[in-house]
């Protein structure tokens, strides 16, 4: 082989031609490897730098894919996919029509199990074993590599529980580095720290009490260790676990110092590591700091207030409020049930509980939303970040479904504001009382106002419940908009220099329907074209056809949205032309009326 260890391996085959000697080698040119192609197209990079000597350990010793390993949550899998096929195009890693930034079944036979939510690696993994027993096949090797933050979700607490009565041939790889996207918190992290110091957790060993063959904790950078205790568990039968002590951003000293902002940093400079920082002058503010700084400005003036996340502190922007009142604002971990009923069991006590999830995990939590909130009808404030489509992170994070999923659940309110000021006046409205719980839903990114927080932040105007706007009059067609993305209406109308046959209305509320305004619109018009950044099967456009045939009108309704498919990586600009609800698009459909 050439001096450039990586550039002639292909697969897992290739990697185990390799003397065990050559694997620092390699595990250096990996990491390089990975900073070049990250600093330039972005993505996840600290967590697949801390897990390079365990990933070509795990391919050196066992034999994938005919060994079935699986990532927990996929944000450290890319030295995983650059080693298993994958190293001459990852540079298309998250680009539309690339390859996906998380591990997926019809991407390769080496990704055993599609993953982007956390804590399912456990569960995977036990199926799997469970049935190699089932059909005889009981040398098969099956690995689930779960980070310490994802581990201490009920989810993976529940495969650890059953897999510890069973004979099933399980590897669980814990990759101990104290962070997910933030610093891990709760008792487990605890009790993992005092492991780690070598306290009497390490004899009284709750793995061990739940049936487990563990090893550890060994430092998961050494390469030779991994691949000894690795060859050694693989001899054993039955539960393993191996507990892998890791810096997340190793290699890379600015992304060891500084974890949480280069879980994922944007471009960067691949040899100093210092971030490209745009300018954020004459720029909108982020939703999320729409929230988090209206949901600061809110809580000095009621102490009632509770502000609640799980794991997502810095990206939902409650860190605001976790500094200044840090006995009122809870960061759960990754727990989306326990935060819903959390929040419920507050709420029962007169606190006015934000419950601030990301639309894609709130799915982890709709029992709850159902049982705990909505049945007991308890004045919740659920705040959707990420809702609609969310780019390059791909089908796993898209929050398309909420709008769906949520307005068939009774005594629910579902509201997208349309912008920074609507969003934090629904904010200040709820905090101010509601009989039933509420939804907010808003995207990822920026808003339209540049100046909003100098000139509107603690200018608060209480939002009528159920009420849309007119933004536009016309006189032939009426375009009704939920959220955000009616701004995209806005700019082709404007485009059209504002064409006096199509009207605009802004039904940020989903649930209830602003059913007096619909009435006269129906009489109105003679075409109706309903949008949304939501999926088109049950939701806002859903809701109008089931308001015109349940009043018998037979206006012409077009229904725009996110169409019956998972979408997947790429620009939201690409991902919303693919739709047909982009600026352009719209204004070639306005322009046949």
């Amino acid at each position: 082989m050439s001096d450039n260890l990586l550039s002639n391996i292909n697969n897992p085959t290739d990697l185990r031609q390799l003397d065990e000697a050559q694997l620092p080698q390699l595990a250096q040119e990996l990491r390089y490897f990975i900073i070049d192609i990250v600093s330039v197209k972005e993505g996840h990079l600290g967590a697949s730098l801390g897990v390079v000597e365990l990933t070509i350990a795990l391919h050196y010793v066992f034999d994938t894919p005919n060994d079935l390993l699986i990532w927990d949550v996929g944000h450290q899998a890319y030295g995983h996919k650059i080693l298993t096929g994958r190293r001459e195009n990852f540079h298309t890693n998250r680009q539309l029509g690339g390859i996906s930034g998380f591990p997926k079944r019809s991407e390769s036979i080496y990704d055993a199990f599609g993953v982007g939510h956390s804590s399912t690696s456990i569960s995977a993994a036990l199926g799997m074993a469970i049935a190699s027993n089932l059909k005889g096949d009981y040398n098969k090797q099956h690995i689930a590599v779960i980070g310490d933050a994802s581990i201490a979700s009920g989810m993976a607490f529940e495969g650890l529980n059953h897999a510890g009565v069973t004979d099933a041939n399980l590897l669980v790889i814990l990759n101990d580095n104290a962070i997910g996207i933030d610093p891990s918190v709760g008792a487990l992290k605890k009790y993992l720290t005092a492991v780690k110091e070598g306290k009497n957790p390490r004899q009284n060993n709750m793995i061990k009490s739940l049936n487990f063959n563990y090893s550890g904790p060994i430092d998961g950078h050494d390469v030779f260790a991994v691949v000894k205790e690795l060859k050694r568990l693989q001899k054993i039968k039955g539960p393993k676990f191996l507990h892998v002590i890791t810096t997340k951003g190793k290699g890379l000293r600015q992304a060891e110092d500084d974890q949480v902002k280069y879980h994922a940093p944007g471009k960067f400079d691949a040899n100093t590591g210092e971030i490209h920082i745009k300018s954020e002058e004459n720029l909108p503010p982020k939703y999320q700091d729409v929230f988090g700084l209206t949901l600061l400005d809110l809580a000095k003036k009621n102490e009632k207030i509770i502000g609640i996340t799980p794991a997502m502190p810095s990206g939902s922007s409650l860190k605001f409020m976790m500094d200044a009142f840090p006995k009122r604002a809870f960061d759960v971990g990754i727990a989306e049930q326990h935060a819903v009923t959390l929040a419920a069991g507050m709420a029962t006590q007169g606190m006015v509980v934000f419950c601030n999830i990301y639309s894609t995990f709130l799915q982890r939590g709709y029992d709850q939303v159902i049982h705990d909130v909505a049945l007991q009808d308890l004045p919740v404030i659920f705040c959707l970040d990420r809702a609609g489509l969310v780019g390059e992170d791909g089908a796993t994070h898209h929050g398309v479904f909420d709008l769906a999923y949520l307005r068939c659940i009774p005594n629910m309110i579902v509201y997208a504001p349309m912008n920074e000021i609507a969003l934090q006046n629904i904010l200040y409205t709820a905090q101010l009382g509601l009989n039933h719980p509420i939804a907010i839903r808003y995207p990822r990114g920026r808003g339209i106002i540049i100046d909003w927080q100098t000139q509107h932040l603690g200018k608060y105007e209480k939002i009528e419940i159920g009420k849309s706007i007119c933004i536009k009059e016309g006189s032939k067609v009426a375009v009704l908009s939920n959220g955000t993305i009616g701004n995209n209406v806005t700019l082709a109308l404007a485009k059209m220099n504002h064409p006096k046959t199509i009207a605009h209305y802004d039904f940020s509320f989903v649930k209830p329907l602003d059913e007096n305004a619909l009435n006269s619109i129906f009489t109105e018009f003679e075409n109706i074209i309903t949008i949304e950044d939501g999926v088109t099967k049950g939701g806002f456009g859903s809701a109008i056809l089931e308001f015109a045939s349940e009043n018998n009108y037979s206006t012409k309704i077009t229904v725009l949205g996110i169409p019956d498919e998972f979408i997947e990586q790429g620009t939201i600009t690409e991902l919303q032309q693919y739709c047909k609800i982009d600026v352009k698009s719209l204004e070639i459909l306005f322009s046949s009326y």
